[in-house]
C-alpha cells in the first residue's frame, strides 16, 4: 500500500498528538500522586502535634490540680500508663515539669510516643492568661523523629466561656523513609466539652487556625481552616472539620468528614476533581 507525503503527514500529527496526550496524562498522574503524597505526610504532622497536645495539655490540668506540687511523679493523670514518668521542678511562681516517655516509649490513644518533653512556664494564681513552653528531646511518635518547640498561650476563659489554648508551632519531623519536613503557624484549640470532668476520653476540642509545611524539596504548603476541626480524645483522628491548601501549582480543600472516627479523608481540588486520602 502506498501512502501519499500527504497522509503521512497527517498520521505523524496524529501520532505525535496521542503521544503528547499520553504524556500529559502521566505527567498529571505523576503530580497527583506527589501532591498526595505530601498532603499525606502534612496531616501525619497534624496527628504528631495533637498527640503531644493532648498529653502536655493534660499533664498541665492535672499539675494545677495539685496543691502542693511535690508528689512523686506529681499528680499522674489517670490515662497514662505506668511507663510515664512525669518529675517537677518547682519554685516560688514557677514550674518544670519533664514527662518521659522512656527510650521504648509508651503507647498513649493509640501512638507509641518515646523521649522526653519538658514543659517550663510562670505561675501566679491570680493570672488569667499562662504562657507555657514546652521542647522536646530525643521525640519521637510512631517512629517518626519530632524536633523543635512550642508555646501556648492558656487562656482560663474565651469569649464562649470555655478554656482556650494558642499554639504558636516550630516543629520538624523525619520520617523513617527519610522524608522531612518543618511547621509553623498557629493553632487555637477551644476546649469545647469534658472541662474539668477529670476523665481524658470524653474531652473535645474545637481547632481553628493556619499554618505552613515547608518540605526539603522546597514544596511549601499553607493551610487555614474553614470549618473548625473536631478533636476527641476518644478517637485517633480528627472527625470534622475541613481546611484550604494553596501551593504555587494547586490548591483545594482537605476534608476529614462529618464526624465519623475512621481515617478516611478527602481532598478537593479547586478544579473540582475529588480525591481520597487514607491516614496513617
Amino acid at each position: 500500500m502506498k501512502f501519499t507525503k500527504k497522509a503521512i503527514a497527517t498520521f505523524s500529527i496524529i501520532a505525535l498528538i496521542f503521544t503528547s496526550c499520553s504524556k500529559d496524562e502521566t505527567v498529571e498522574t505523576d503530580v497527583t500522586q506527589k501532591e498526595t503524597s505530601e498532603l499525606k505526610l502534612s496531616a501525619e504532622i497534624d496527628t504528631a502535634s495533637d498527640a503531644i497536645d493532648d498529653v502536655m495539655i493534660e499533664v498541665y490540668e492535672n499539675q494545677e490540680g495539685d496543691e502542693t506540687g511535690k508528689m512523686p511523679n506529681v499528680n499522674r493523670p489517670n490515662f497514662l500508663p505506668d511507663c510515664v514518668t512525669i518529675t517537677a521542678v518547682i519554685e516560688q511562681g514557677f514550674r518544670e515539669i519533664t514527662v518521659d516517655f522512656g527510650a521504648e516509649g509508651c503507647l498513649i490513644n493509640g501512638n507509641n510516643l518515646k523521649g522526653k518533653v519538658i514543659m517550663s512556664y510562670d505561675r501566679e494564681a491570680s493570672d488569667r492568661e499562662v504562657l507555657i513552653t514546652y521542647t522536646l528531646e530525643d521525640f519521637y511518635i510512631n517512629a517518626k523523629h519530632i524536633l523543635g518547640s512550642k508555646t501556648i498561650l492558656k487562656q482560663l476563659e474565651n469569649e464562649n466561656g470555655n478554656p482556650q489554648f494558642a499554639h504558636t508551632l516550630d516543629l520538624t519531623v523525619i520520617w523513617p523513609s527519610g522524608a522531612q519536613a518543618s511547621r509553623q503557624g498557629l493553632k487555637v484549640r477551644e476546649w469545647v466539652e469534658g472541662f474539668g470532668s477529670g476523665v481524658f476520653s470524653d474531652n473535645v476540642f474545637k481547632i481553628t487556625g493556619n499554618w505552613t509545611s515547608t518540605f526539603v524539596n522546597g514544596n511549601s504548603h499553607s493551610y487555614e481552616v474553614v470549618i473548625p476541626l473536631r478533636r476527641q480524645m476518644s478517637c485517633y483522628y480528627v472527625v470534622s472539620g475541613s481546611i484550604a491548601v494553596s501551593r504555587n501549582n494547586f490548591s483545594g480543600v482537605f476534608d476529614y468528614g462529618t464526624g465519623d472516627c475512621d481515617n478516611s479523608a478527602t481532598f478537593t481540588f479547586n478544579s473540582g476533581d475529588v480525591i481520597d486520602i487514607v491516614l496513617n
